[in-house]
């Protein structure tokens, strides 16, 4: 059995979207138009608690004191030689940690979000899936975050991210539900108002969340993390293969670009020696060909638990430019924060509390 949130964290206003905030209102015999007060203190002036809400009526303000607001603490903020990279360590109600990762390019703020307490996919190459699976976010604590990187933009003088990556600790189509209900939170006019074309949601490849994706039309980017060409080359990086195949996969894919019409962007880890060469890159093309794919080549980031190496640079640009020979749209992606083991798939909470400033 996964083990749930805590009841102060599953419980609150932060996991409910903003239509149930006017029916929890209504049934406790208030004005259903409140919920835009409640929703404004939440996700606009990033309240900490109800006392710091003005000119709300006696009813109201009673009815929120008997639901207080239950948001992560920060427990450790740490930022990047890089110069554009912070992270944070949200202690969770059940003293659960997890991590976020907020970056910065030319005119842009990315905010990497984690939707578990660790992970039960076991990517031999991802620290959160070796330090293996907790529990899920309740919705509210993945929104928390976002809330997180604004209050940390918002001390800086900015705004908040304008993109989301939902790539941090966590498969986030093994939690759907708890996904899905924090980013309609999220892409919420009322509350962060960030349009979904500005949302990423990456999975390792669970086969049914990806059609369950498909056949609601979300409206967010799909990334796909594929890290091998076949079966024997994937299952040994990515073991959730042996549960849905290459053959399945693919076929789910190939069935959400048919019923949404957007293009899929596929994740592949470079490790030396094992997935990196031109002859690897033009096999990967030919499993992809007839979708409408971008490729995003990540070059290995280190983790104490796998022993491989990154891929040098120029065998990360000969693969580069087979694929787009074949056809195929890819760039690298630009490593930030790896200093202070904030890359993709560096982030372990548990183990990393320690290495962090006091926030």
């Amino acid at each position: 059995m996964i083990p749930a949130p805590s009841a102060a964290a599953a419980d609150g206003l932060q996991n409910l979207t903003f239509r149930e905030v006017e029916a929890a209102l209504e049934a406790a015999g208030l004005r259903p138009f409140h919920a835009r007060a409640v929703w404004r203190a939440m996700y606009r002036d990033l309240a900490g608690s109800w006392d710091e809400v003005a000119d709300l009526p006696g009813a109201v303000r009673r009815w929120l004191d008997a639901r207080p607001l239950c948001f992560p603490e920060v427990a450790a903020e740490v930022a990047s030689g890089d110069g554009w990279t912070r992270k944070f360590l949200l202690r969770l109600a059940d003293g659960r940690e997890v991590e976020t990762v907020l970056m910065e390019f030319a005119g842009r703020h990315t905010a990497c979000l984690s939707t578990q307490a660790g992970c039960a996919m076991g990517c031999v190459f991802c620290a959160t899936g070796q330090g293996g699976f907790f529990r899920h976010l309740a919705p509210g604590e993945i929104v928390a975050q976002v809330r997180q990187a604004r209050r940390a933009m918002r001390a800086a003088g900015g705004t908040g991210p304008r993109n989301l990556v939902l790539m941090g600790m966590g498969e986030p189509l093994h939690n759907y539900d708890a996904v899905m209900t924090a980013l309609d939170i999220i892409t919420d006019t009322r509350a962060f108002n960030i349009g979904p074309a500005h949302v990423s949601i990456s999975t390792v490849g669970v086969v049914p969340g990806i059609v369950r994706l498909a056949e609601e039309r979300r409206p967010y980017n799909l990334a796909v993390s594929l890290h091998g060409a076949d079966d024997t080359e994937r299952s040994a990086l990515v073991p959730v293969n042996r549960r849905w195949p290459l053959p399945e996969l693919i076929g789910a894919c190939r069935h959400y670009g048919r019923l949404t019409g957007r293009r899929i962007f596929f994740e592949w880890t470079l490790v030396a020696g094992r997935n990196d060469t031109p002859e690897t890159a033009r096999r990967l093309a030919s499993l992809l060909r007839g979708l409408d794919a971008h490729i995003n080549l990540i070059p290995l980031n280190p983790t104490g638990g796998f022993g491989g190496a990154a891929t040098a640079p120029a065998a990360v640009q000969a693969f580069k430019e087979a694929l787009q020979g074949a056809g195929f749209p890819c760039t690298v992606r630009q490593r930030r924060g790896i200093d202070v083991a904030a890359g993709c798939g560096q982030l372990q909470a548990e183990n990393r509390r320690r290495e962090a400033a006091p926030a």
